[in-house]
């Protein structure tokens, strides 16, 4: 079918993958279940380990065959089943990182009997050698007082002192907490922030993401934003809606932002 970019389809990952063409899709950008008992409207979150282990290998099948030759997967889990589906993942991948994002959860105390977990686990995967990757489009600048104290001749002229440093592979991102602007009604939702570095990293400009679990649509929105195409699902169709309004939302941001760019343009002729 050839309607199939920019949607999100209100159905299941496994029932409606075929609508995707193989090798058509340059980037997987998964946020599945963790395997908590979390509340999504469903029982998609209610698995016991080995079903869910198992449930984790029938996407994985039928979504790795979407990517291109030299396409990305990142996907979001929790330490509890990181390792087994990271085996999975590398019977059929090249691994490239094991992201930690700091959720930045405040000392609140926890429980008694372990160390409080604050962060959840993040796998980037490759399917080639050759896979698509900008770092200059995720590099984060240096301060003016870092930019200073290199300021020797050595230092003259240093593309990475002017265009910023490579993310590490800890990324210290606040979850979005009930007052934050970001925050929508799903319950696990992910911070723009983290989706549109993945998108600029390891989609090129054009290109196609697939989200298997929109949830909240976070990858959609950041992929619009990005100049990206982009196609998911999503089982929910309370969540359908709400990745519907996000989008009708920065739509028409973004026709604002073009009005008021016109008219500073205008204004700035006339002068």
């Amino acid at each position: 079918m050839s309607d199939w970019r920019n949607r999100v389809f209100c159905e299941d990952a496994l029932a409606g993958m075929a609508r995707i063409p193989d090798a058509s899709v340059d980037l997987i950008i998964a946020d599945p279940p963790y395997g908590l008992g979390k509340d999504y409207g469903n029982d998609s979150d209610k698995l016991d380990a080995d079903a869910y282990l198992q449930w984790m290998q029938q996407w994985i099948d039928a979504a790795l065959p979407k990517l291109k030759s030299n396409g990305s997967l990142y996907i979001f889990l929790t330490w509890r089943y990181s390792p087994e589906i990271f085996v999975m993942l590398k019977k059929r991948m090249t691994m490239i990182n094991e992201i930690v994002w700091d959720r930045r959860v405040p000392s609140m105390g926890g429980s008694t009997r372990r160390f409080s977990s604050v962060h959840d686990t993040i796998g980037f995967f490759a399917n080639a050698r050759d896979y698509y990757f900008d770092l200059d489009a995720v590099r984060i600048p240096y301060d003016a007082e870092t930019k200073k104290a290199r300021s020797r001749s050595i230092f003259v002229g240093a593309k990475w002192l002017e265009i910023g440093y490579n993310p590490k592979d800890v990324w210290s991102v606040s979850r979005l907490h009930r007052e934050h602007r970001e925050r929508a009604d799903h319950p696990t939702q992910k911070p723009l922030e983290i989706v549109t570095r993945m998108i600029k990293a390891s989609c090129p400009p054009g290109g196609v993401v697939l989200d298997p679990f929109m949830g909240s649509g976070t990858t959609a929105v950041a992929a619009r934003a990005c100049g990206r195409d982009f196609t998911g699902f999503e089982l929910n169709p309370d969540y359908c809606a709400l990745i519907r309004s996000r989008l009708d939302a920065l739509d028409a941001e973004t026709a604002v932002s073009g009005i008021e760019q016109q008219e500073k343009l205008r204004a700035s002729s006339a002068s």
